[in-house]
């Protein structure tokens, strides 16, 4: 497996396991009686804050999905992983770094390093779609 297989299938794990990390904190809160009706707002917004920012982290894995694996696929698909397994594992490092700092905090510095964790990899991304490209 080259670098892009790998990072394509933990950017999917990543996802996954956001998920199942979401989906029990909104259950222990549910269950809690803390929210009665058990439903919740797709952006977390009825949750404490730590359930908003999983949320968030969870939606913006998401969100990227399909310019960040989307690359990765097609890379795959074409045999061309050669243009992305150089940076690939950066991409992964940003990807996780922007959810570890969401986790952890939503001050002005925070937001500030969270964009330049997303700038990394939508660089890299258009990069790699000019190298395709060509």
């Amino acid at each position: 497996m080259t670098a892009t297989h790998i990072v394509f299938l933990h950017y999917i794990i990543l996802i996954m396991a956001l998920l199942l990390l979401l989906a029990g904190y909104r259950s222990y809160y549910g269950l809690s009686g803390k929210n009665k009706s058990l439903k919740f707002s797709p952006d977390g917004k009825d949750l404490p804050d730590l359930g908003y920012r999983l949320t968030r982290i969870h939606a913006n894995a998401v969100e990227c999905f399909p310019f960040i694996g989307g690359l990765l696929i097609y890379a795959i698909a074409t045999g061309n992983t050669d243009v992305t397994d150089g940076l690939a594992y950066v991409v992964l490092g940003a990807r996780l770094a922007q959810s570890v700092i969401l986790a952890i905090s939503t001050s002005p510095l925070a937001i500030q390093l969270r964009f330049a964790t997303f700038l990394i990899q939508f660089g890299i991304c258009i990069y790699w779609a000019f190298a395709f490209i060509n």
